[in-house]
């Protein structure tokens, strides 16, 4: 995302925990700050891209110099409904503009400066946004006000989920009844059923080919959040919660850091 925000002619200061992630974009342009403070200095546009929200408030709570009266903080880290309020609440006490912009799209689309940017906050920032979202995406949706993005995002990797979940158990029963699992993919092959996400992870799951696009890791603590959404919300997702189990058992069995088709390796053995 940063190599394409500086490809857009855009002036970018980054930070990183692990410094060494970020040197390299001092060759292409881009000004390696010290320390968070020393990366939002006359910003007008501040985004945060972290692990979860508790990272993102650890970063940007000592924000309390340096900051640009009117700035925007763009905040794109999938933190769940809770994590955006929480979020939402400290961006008012440092008097910053927020909005909440998940982002869908793997390594690749992120390489190619092809994501989905979910945008949600207050009337009027669109057009201050539209050059960052631009960059780094192929399509923004606006979609309310903030908080909103952030629970389309979790709706969307809940589907997303139970995707990757079927297919791993159609492809484990074909091969528990003795059938080439690539049958699968052959048999719904053009119709209505297909989809280039079934053909692009199930593929993965019958080559055994687990580079990572988005990790097993990552995909589990998704599924927590959309639980944890659907709880407040007071619906029942029982495919999230069969996937988070899978992807626990992918996880422990060592293969957390391994792209999320890895849900394919967690343990569908009856016990009988």
């Amino acid at each position: 995302m940063a190599v394409n925000i500086l490809q857009a002619g855009l002036n970018l200061r980054v930070w990183n925990r692990t410094r060494d992630r970020a040197a390299g974009l001092t060759e292409r342009g881009a000004y390696v700050a010290a320390d968070p403070a020393d990366a939002v200095l006359g910003a007008d546009l501040i985004v945060t891209m972290l692990w979860d929200a508790d990272s993102v408030a650890g970063v940007v709570e000592p924000l309390t110099t340096g900051v640009s009266a009117g700035a925007i903080w763009v905040q794109m880290s999938t933190v769940g409904v809770d994590g955006c309020e929480r979020l939402a609440g400290l961006a008012r006490e440092l008097g910053l503009t927020f909005v909440d912009a998940p982002v869908l799209g793997s390594k690749k689309a992120a390489d190619d400066g092809l994501l989905t940017v979910i945008a949600s906050g207050p009337p009027g920032v669109e057009d201050r946004c539209a050059s960052l979202f631009n960059a780094v995406g192929g399509r923004t949706l606006w979609v309310g006000e903030a908080g909103a993005a952030s629970g389309l995002k979790l709706v969307v990797n809940a589907w997303v989920l139970s995707v990757l979940e079927g297919i791993a158990e159609s492809i484990t029963l074909a091969q528990g009844l003795g059938l080439d699992p690539r049958l699968f993919l052959q048999a719904i092959d053009g119709g209505a059923m297909d989809a280039p996400y079934v053909k692009l992870k199930g593929t993965a799951m019958i080559e055994s080919q687990y580079a990572v696009a988005f990790s097993v890791d990552g995909a589990a603590k998704d599924a927590g959040l959309i639980l944890a959404a659907a709880e407040s919300a007071g619906v029942t997702m029982e495919f999230a919660a069969v996937g988070r189990k899978r992807l626990e058992e992918a996880s422990a069995a060592g293969h957390g850091a391994s792209d999320m088709a890895a849900i394919f390796l967690a343990d569908r053995r009856t016990s009988g």
